[in-house]
């Protein structure tokens, strides 16, 4: 959740700092700070608020200072303060160190510590960790009997024996008083980053604050470590035991992280997926043959179309997705699928027969809960699929194959060219599976066909965006939506009313349109705003009756249809149209009249599109 930035070079690290911490600030932005060691002292600025509060409090550039870390905080332990703001000193004022993760563990060795004559200062879980390396290099002079022969030595060991005590996520950046040219990151289930330049280092949780400084990196493994002395870096487990590490290329470039004449991310991220769908399905669809060809699974896929039943996890849109997939497996492939929650799958004992198959979808690779759920599913035995946008995460990494998104990097909080994608993936592969098993090829080749089309679809609904914006203007003084959508439209009503919730402040509710009456019809009013996504599909004429339902009771509707419907029109105060397509690739055309709307509506109503509050883009904490 929280944003991690060091630097470790011959450059002046304050702005470098500052630099990447703007970039990392959608990872969290209650508070930020940063330390520099300097003329044998650290110098510590922290503040509540965004980075723009900590770059006012900055005192002039200081040339000669090469070595700090840098902060920007999702609070979890402790309030959103300057006092719980990162960096935290230890109790010796030694040790300094920058988090990403909880400490599960934190309260009974914070008891323990105060014992031990330690102090404390802050309410965070962070602060008990600095000072739990601190204890153990100011009261361990000794290592297997033998005298430590440096300072920096007896540094890379107290981190070593704090970690050995700690139970829980984190992603750390640590200097040392006595090391001043020593810098270590460590890993363990929250994403951290090793940038190697020349004569410079950079550790951040995204590559997002390296790419400006160079383009290859190393990506840490849970329960790795690397130490950086002088010109030369090293990287090991935990455990002490030497680990070779792989220099990588960053697949992605500074342009794809700037706004490039667009107000906000999120307003980019919507445009683009006309192009990032396409470069999603570039090269994996052979339409002469009328197959799927999927580079990360493709050894795999004889297994997988003998696969007996299918779960998908995920969290929050990515989940949405699932649901969609869920739809996707069963109709076109035959094969029984579910979508779980995966903050909820690995406490509930799930059942993994033989022949199961796990999908996990985040656009991360990172989510915490996510990442728990595979190494549950992996633990029981059955084959973890990853559908990822993020090289080299730590999910990418984790599970036995998957399929990456390549839509480059989404830097809005909330996620729009990311689910399209993730439909697109789930799409292809239920498509690829169903002529593996009963599809016959000129079905496969036709849906194939259809899919190809979808990137120039959606930029004909990307024309409406000034409608749109007028239907939210219309609409925004009311506290309370509901969206409704039947088939595989229902899990877009799912994802519309996410998207209203989280960056506008307005409450909404997602629904199948039918059961609308078996309790939520109570709630509607005069004038609320019901969102019916109406296309021509399967259910149509059902979900007619479910719009007459709300207008006899005074709702507002406001439809999603197909173009060309003009027998919709009386039933609609607003309208939307998008382009014909089949029932199974819908989702990826009517989630984005959604996502334009959600925009305009937070937009009008002054909120911060990109940084919605208590939000932060990477959920890396359960």
């Amino acid at each position: 959740m929280c944003g991690i930035v060091a630097y470790f070079g011959r450059k002046s690290a304050q702005p470098i700092l500052i630099e990447g911490l703007k970039r990392l600030e959608y990872r969290g932005y209650d508070s930020a700070g940063l330390a520099l060691l300097h003329n044998g002292a650290f110098e510590v600025f922290k503040t509540s608020g965004r980075i723009a509060n900590l770059e006012e409090m900055l005192p002039a550039v200081t040339p000669d200072a090469g070595l700090g870390i840098g902060h920007t905080r999702w609070a979890t332990h402790g309030l959103p303060n300057t006092i719980n703001a990162h960096p935290h000193v230890d109790y010796t004022g030694k040790i300094v160190l920058v988090h990403n993760g909880i400490i599960e563990n934190y309260a009974t060795l914070k008891k323990w510590l105060l014992k031990e004559g330690c102090t404390f200062k802050s309410e965070t879980d962070t602060e008990v960790a600095a000072n739990l390396i601190g204890y153990f290099y100011q009261k361990n002079r000794t290592r297997d009997g033998r005298n430590c022969p440096s300072d920096c030595n007896r540094f890379e060991w107290a981190v070593q024996q704090a970690l050995n005590e700690i139970y829980g996520t984190y992603g750390m950046a640590i200097l040392c008083l006595d090391c001043p040219d020593t810098l270590i990151g460590i890993k363990k289930g929250s994403p951290l980053i090793l940038g190697v330049g020349k004569n410079e280092f950079i550790i951040a949780s995204d590559a997002a604050a390296i790419i400006e400084h160079t383009s290859q990196a190393v990506y840490l493994s849970d329960g790795e470590m690397v130490t950086i002395c002088g010109d030369s870096f090293s990287t090991k487990t935990i455990a002490n035991e030497k680990v070779d590490a792989e220099l990588k290329e960053i697949e992605i470039s500074l342009d794809q992280i700037e706004l490039e004449g667009f107000t906000h991310y999120m307003q980019k991220e919507i445009a683009e997926q006309p192009a990032s769908l396409e470069t999603c399905l570039n090269g994996r669809i052979d339409l002469k043959n009328g197959r799927v060809v999927l580079g990360g699974i493709q050894s795999r896929l004889r297994e997988l179309a003998r696969t007996k039943r299918i779960i998908l996890t995920a969290c929050g849109t990515a989940w949405h997705a699932g649901l969609v997939g869920e739809f996707l497996f069963e109709q076109l492939a035959r094969i029984p699928a579910e979508v779980e929650y995966a903050s909820e799958f690995r406490y509930r004992n799930p059942i993994l027969e033989e022949g199961t198959i796990v999908i996990a979808i985040s656009q991360s690779g990172e989510t915490a809960d996510t990442l728990a759920a595979v190494e549950q599913a992996k633990e029981r035995g059955a084959i973890v699929l990853g559908a990822v946008n993020v090289v080299g995460s730590t999910i990418a990494r984790m599970t036995d194959a998957g399929v990456y998104l390549r839509v480059g990097p989404e830097i809005g909080v909330a996620s729009t060219k990311a689910f399209t994608a993730q439909v697109a993936v789930l799409s292809m592969l239920a498509i690829e599976l169903g002529r593996r098993r009963h599809l016959s090829n000129e079905v496969a080749e036709n849906l194939l066909k259809e899919l190809v089309a979808i990137p120039g679809k959606i930029k004909r609904i990307l024309d409406q965006s000034d409608v749109i914006r007028e239907i939210a203007a219309a609409n925004i003084d009311k506290d309370n939506w509901l969206f409704l959508g039947r088939g595989f439209n229902y899990p877009v009503a799912l994802e519309g009313a996410l998207k209203l919730k989280e960056i506008s402040y307005i409450h909404a509710e997602g629904l199948p349109a039918a059961e609308m009456k078996h309790g939520p019809i109570a709630l509607i009013t005069d004038g609320m705003p019901a969102v019916f996504v109406a296309t021509r599909c399967a259910q149509y004429d059902k979900i007619i009756g479910n719009i007459e339902e709300v207008r006899a009771r005074g709702g507002r509707t406001i439809v999603v249809a197909t173009e060309g419907d003009d027998a919709i029109g009386p039933y609609a105060d607003h309208i939307v149209y998008v382009p014909d397509t089949v029932d199974y690739f819908q989702p990826m055309l009517t989630a984005v009249p959604l996502q334009i709307m959600a925009y305009h509506a937070a937009v009008l109503r002054g909120h911060d599109v990109d940084k919605p509050r208590n939000l932060a883009k990477s959920v890396t904490v359960e």
